[in-house]
This record gives C-alpha cells, sequence and structure tokens, in this order.
C-alpha cells in the first residue's frame, strides 16, 4: 500500500501553477488584473515570441512597497482581503493571491516596482519562484513586471503550447477583452516590437469599442441600456443585419470582469429571436453592473465563470434591454449603388488595363477581323465549362445566363421556366433541344440516343458511383421535374411516387462530393477588389496559421496589419460577398476541430465551402439548375446532405389515395 506524505513545496507550487497559468495569455490576464486593481490609469503589455520568452507589463499604478516585494510572491499572499467577511463582496478582479506564485513557479521573473511618495524603488529577480536577488534601484512610479522563459522547468507544459502566432493571438485577446471591460484605463499592446492597440482611456466605453474591434463593427453596434432588480446592463450590440458567423464577437462584464456567462448568453440570443438569420450570432460588449454580495466569483481557478444569485433577474435585464434597443433602432440597411466611374485617359499601350463594359468588349472583338475568331472561340470554351456535368455554376443561377449562349428555341423556352409553367414545357424530348448545355439532365429510356455516350464520361470523375446498378435502375423509369415549393423543395414524379427534394442540402453533398474527389482542383479567381475584413484575434491566427490549407483550397488570405486579413483570390464558386463569412465560420471549425488533425480540418474546409456555394432556400432557380439537382438524386447519387440530413422524402400513390379516402 503506498504511504501517505507531504508534498514538497516546490512540486507543490507547480501543481497550483497549472490551474492559474494555462499559457502566456493567462500571464498577461493575471499582471493586467493586479494592475487594474493598483489603480493604474495606464498599462502597456509588450511581447516576442507570443509571450512565452519575453512578456512585460508597465503600469503607473500605486507600486509595491520594498519590503513586501517578496511577500508579494508568497502563495495566499494579498492586500484585497482581511478576514472572511471580504468574501462576500468582492470588488477586486485579483483576491486569492496566487497569481504572482504560481507565474513565478513556472519561470523567470523581474520586478521592478516604486511607491509615488518614495525617491528610490526595489528590483528583484527570481527563478523557479526563488529569489536571486534584490536591491534598490531607480524607476518610474508604478510596477513593471517581465517575465521570461514560460514553463522553462516543466517541458510537458511546454511541449502543449502552440505556434507563436497563435499564442500571440490569445495574448493579444485577453488584452482586448481588459480594455473593453475597463475604458478608463489606456492599454497599450505590442508584439514584436509593433504596436497593436492603444486606447485612449477617456472612460467613454464607445472609444474603447471603436479602438479594439475597428471602425467597421463599431458602425453596425446599437447602444444598450436597461435596468432591472438592483441591476443594470449598460453597452452595445450588434444590428440584426450586422451578425457574424461564430459567437467569438460577444463580450460579457459583469462588474468590470471579463466573464463567460451562459445565461446572458442565452438572454442576448434570445432577444435577437425571429430578427436574425439562422447560423448567424450577434455580437456585442455588454457591462452588468450589480451588487458585489449578489454575484459569486469564487467558483473558478481562472475567475472567468461566476455564479448569480438569481439567474432569472440577470436573464430578464439582459434581454428586456437588449430588446429595448433593436425595436427602437429606426434605421434601415442603405442600398449602395457605385456610380460608375469615367475611363481614364487610355494610351495605346495601356489598352490591356482598361475597365470595359461587356458590350465594350464585343464592339471591340467584332472591330477588329483578326480577333474575332478568338473571342467566339473563348466564349464557346466557357459555354462549355458552364455546361459540363462536373462544373455546375454553384452560385450564379439566373436563367438568361445559363440559356444565353445556346440557339434561339432554347431562349424562347426559357420564359417558362417558372414553377406555374413547368407541366408543360418539362417532357422527356426536352434534353434534345438543349443537348450541349445538360446532356444528362432527365433520365429516360431515350436519352442514350441523343446524348452519346462520350458526353457522359465528364461526369464520372468527380462521381465514384461504386453502386451502379442502382443508376441503371433508376434511369429505366422516367422522372420528370414537376415544379418547386417554397422556393426550396423540387417536386419530382416518377411513375407512381411523387419525391420531395430540398435543393440546399442535395446541391450541398453534391459540393462536398466534388471536393473531396481525389485529384480535385479548384478553378481560382483574382479578386479585382481585394476582401478586407477583422476577425477576431484567434480567428485571425487560426487562418494565418493554415494558409497552405486554404491555398490548397483556392483562397489566398493574408495578414494585412492592425488584426485585419486580406483575401486576394478565392475559387471560383465562392461569390466574393461569401468569402468574410466562409472564412469566419471555417475559422470556428478549426478552432474547436482542426488544429490538431489535419484530415479533419480539411474536412471541415470542405464543409464549409460546400454549404457557402450551395444555392439556397428560398433562392429562386431555373428549370435546368432544378433537374440538374434532381437529377443527382434520382441516380442515387446523393442521399443524404454532409450533416446526415436526408435530401429528399418519397410519397407513394397510395399514400396519397388514403389522404383523401380514395383508397
Amino acid at each position: 500500500m503506498p504511504h501517505i506524505q507531504t508534498l514538497d513545496a516546490h512540486l507543490a507550487d507547480l501543481i497550483a501553477a497549472g490551474e492559474v497559468v494555462e499559457r502566456p495569455a493567462s500571464v498577461a490576464k493575471e499582471l493586467l488584473e493586479n494592475a487594474i486593481d493598483a489603480g493604474a490609469s495606464a498599462v502597456t503589455v509588450e511581447i516576442q515570441h507570443g509571450g512565452l520568452t519575453f512578456l512585460r507589463v508597465t503600469d503607473n499604478g500605486c507600486g509595491i512597497a520594498p519590503e513586501e516585494a517578496e511577500t508579494a510572491f508568497l502563495r495566499h499572499a494579498t492586500s484585497k482581503l482581511h478576514t472572511e467577511y471580504d468574501l462576500e463582496a468582492i470588488g477586486t478582479l485579483g483576491f486569492r493571491g496566487e497569481a504572482l506564485a504560481a507565474i513565478a513557479a513556472v519561470s523567470r521573473v523581474d520586478l521592478l516596482t516604486r511607491l509615488p511618495e518614495r525617491p528610490m524603488g526595489v528590483s528583484l529577480e527570481l527563478e523557479g519562484g526563488t529569489v536571486v536577488s534584490k536591491e534598490e534601484a531607480g524607476c518610474p512610479a508604478g510596477t513593471t513586471m517581465i517575465v521570461r522563459d514560460l514553463f522553462y522547468n516543466t517541458p510537458a507544459r511546454l511541449k502543449f503550447m502552440k505556434k507563436d502566432s497563435y499564442e500571440g493571438a490569445a495574448v493579444f485577446a485577453a488584452v482586448q477583452r481588459v480594455a473593453l471591460s475597463h475604458p478608463e484605463v489606456s492599454v497599450k499592446f505590442l508584439r514584436d516590437g509593433r504596436q497593436e492597440l492603444h486606447t485612449p482611456g477617456d472612460g467613454a466605453l464607445e472609444s474603447a469599442v471603436y479602438a479594439v474591434l475597428g471602425r467597421e463593427v463599431a458602425l453596425g453596434l446599437l447602444p444598450v441600456s436597461g435596468s432591472g432588480e438592483e441591476m443594470k446592463v449598460t453597452g452595445f450590440a450588434s444590428r440584426p443585419t450586422c451578425c457574424r458567423g461564430s459567437r467569438s464577437g460577444q463580450h460579457f462584464f459583469v462588474n468590470g470582469r471579463a466573464v463567460k456567462s451562459r445565461t446572458m448568453m442565452a438572454a442576448l440570443e434570445e432577444a435577437y429571436a425571429n430578427q436574425k438569420m439562422v447560423g448567424k450570432f450577434p455580437a456585442c460588449v455588454l457591462h452588468l453592473t450589480t451588487k458585489l454580495n449578489a454575484v459569486d466569483v469564487n467558483v473558478h481557478p481562472t475567475k472567468q465563470e461566476v455564479k448569480f444569485g438569481s439567474d432569472k433577474r440577470v436573464f430578464d435585464t439582459v434581454y428586456y434591454a437588449v430588446r429595448a434597443a433593436l425595436e427602437g433602432d429606426r434605421v434601415r440597411p442603405a442600398a449602395v449603388l457605385e456610380k460608375p466611374k469615367p475611363h481614364d485617359t487610355v494610351t495605346p499601350n495601356q489598352t490591356a488595363f482598361r475597365t470595359m463594359t461587356a458590350e465594350e468588349y464585343r464592339t471591340m472583338g467584332e472591330s477588329k477581323p483578326g480577333k474575332k475568331q478568338p473571342v467566339r472561340a473563348g466564349l464557346s470554351a466557357l459555354t462549355r465549362i458552364a455546361s459540363a456535368p462536373d462544373r455546375l455554376p454553384l452560385h450564379d443561377y439566373t436563367a438568361p445566363r445559363t440559356v444565353k449562349p445556346s440557339a434561339p428555341p432554347p431562349v424562347e423556352h426559357q420564359p417558362t421556366v417558372q414553377v406555374e409553367k413547368v407541366p408543360s414545357p418539362v417532357s422527356v424530348p426536352a434534353p434534345e433541344r438543349e443537348t450541349p448545355p445538360r446532356p444528362a439532365t432527365i433520365q429516360t429510356p431515350s436519352a442514350p440516343k441523343t446524348v452519346p455516350p462520350p458526353q457522359e464520361e465528364p461526369a464520372a470523375p468527380p462521381q465514384p458511383a461504386p453502386e451502379p446498378a442502382p443508376m441503371q435502375e433508376a434511369e429505366l423509369e422516367p422522372w420528370r421535374v414537376a415544379g418547386e415549393v417554397l422556393n426550396t423543395y423540387i417536386i419530382v414524379e416518377q411513375g407512381d411516387r411523387v419525391l420531395l427534394i430540398d435543393k440546399h442540402a442535395a446541391h450541398e453533398r453534391m459540393n462536398f462530393d466534388r471536393l473531396k474527389a481525389a485529384g480535385y482542383t479548384p478553378m481560382c479567381q483574382v479578386l479585382l477588389t481585394p476582401v478586407i475584413f477583422t476577425p477576431s484575434a484567434e480567428e485571425g491566427a487560426v487562418l494565418l496559421q493554415n494558409q497552405p490549407l486554404l491555398e490548397r483550397f483556392g483562397f489566398q488570405a493574408e495578414d494585412f496589419g492592425g488584426g485585419s486579413v486580406i483575401v486576394r483570390q478565392c475559387p471560383d464558386y465562392i461569390d466574393a460577398g461569401e468569402v468574410e463569412a466562409t472564412l469566419t465560420a471555417l475559422a470556428g471549425e478549426l478552432l474547436t476541430t482542426g488544429r490538431a488533425d489535419p484530415q479533419g480540418a480539411r474536412d471541415a474546409l470542405m464543409h464549409t465551402m460546400a454549404c457557402k456555394a450551395a444555392i439556397k432556400g428560398g433562392q429562386k432557380n431555373g428549370l435546368p439548375e432544378l433537374e440538374k439537382v434532381a437529377g443527382a438524386v434520382m441516380r442515387g447519387e446523393v442521399k443524404y446532405c454532409p450533416h446526415g440530413r436526408p435530401v429528399a422524402i418519397e410519397l407513394t400513390r397510395k399514400e396519397l389515395e388514403k389522404q383523401f379516402k380514395r383508397a
């Protein structure tokens, strides 16, 4: 039987450090909280190599007395608690007295501090929690804490650290939260010698929001103000049209402390019910002020979670405050109309760089006999690409664009591609009139006569089709698209049965299978106007960290400075307006599942891209697009969407006759 023994003091400190110090961001958070508790009005955080080798926090607070400098690094040594009754109403950010002891136990620490009323300060050097040197020193009033070589004596913890860019982004996020929680404090952040954040510290929350979250986010926020039973909520919440693809933009504070509160999050999102798009989440910066004894902050080692005396009061206060802000907003989204730009003076040598309309391009091609044939050849090549089964356009389904390159008969046929007019034009001979655009759209016994086998081969590579027998059986029985309901569900009639197909789910699966096919190479488009957006610190870091993965699927994203990301290239089936939403959703997937598993990251990327590029429910589509999606389902190539939902449901004649009492 093993004997019970008392742990060594140093080993106990290392264990305690594991509860408080998880990464450099934890160190920055604890030191920033100490600076604010010391009454500082200006704080500077500087890191190098993600904060693992160097992290410095400088404040102009009250400082530490020389005779108490060593005591500050002892466990449970604090100036913020004196009696047990102080635990009932904690008004400071720190109170346990464990932060400095935990940090010093796993790093090398240098301390410079001076009281404002004294001419000299003290310099203290510690290594592994042990004081190495102490001497008098001249320094500014306040405290400067330098943490070097974090986890140098705990290699088991060090090996779990991420890349410097990711750890630095986590430190930046911690600094941002402190800046938003205390707008009266001027916060400056420097990474590898470059300033990335500087708040004015004028006490106005809108100033801190503008400096931390950026101009675009700040302009999309509504002021929130409300009060309940002994509670008050102030801050900002995003307009329903400015919601994000993840919850990374939600910042909650209780009595000046950054917290993660499920109650406040649920109240916020409930206030947006039936006002935001599905899959979007509101952003916010909400400060809840309540009595100190109405909230327990001593429930988590890192103090990120709190416990309320009444969750219902908190929920109601946040809900009604945000709801009132949304109902009081009378601002409507403005239509952005681009004015035609006058052409600059073009010299003969600058013709290749001139901006032209489609009509000008055609006129130029027709006016030059030598260039006429190549222009037509180029248009015909584009027509073949757009009509090929494995090159289905994923974001532009307007009927005129599909039919324009075709012969006159299909153009006359196109206006009848409305749901109420589908039964008359949609029939078996339809592929004979539009053989080039859709060679195998409707599966009938006569289809092989009008579509020669060589034209069916291009569809084979992207579709594995391991079960040819079911596909052949489906081709033996004619089917037709009878219409579409709710602009979402395709109605297909085949024999004595009727199928309802979810066009978004089916098309999403088609996209996913095509992306997952071996040897798939996306066609990329260089954006004339690069997309610039500002993700959260963690999202930006994980996107830049996975640049090779993004480039493999057609994205070219770079750091644009100031926390922004610039996208210069994207796949051809992703619209420029969907680039930010796609990459934001992708970053959320990578943060939760993709960092440790490259294959999981690749699948997450394909899931996101397939969903964003798929046709949407409620979107009007032309008949060729509906037939192409229905054809994949009827051939058995698509059964479930990538998320596991069925793409089609079936009703038989017998079931319908039962409903009408005809059976």
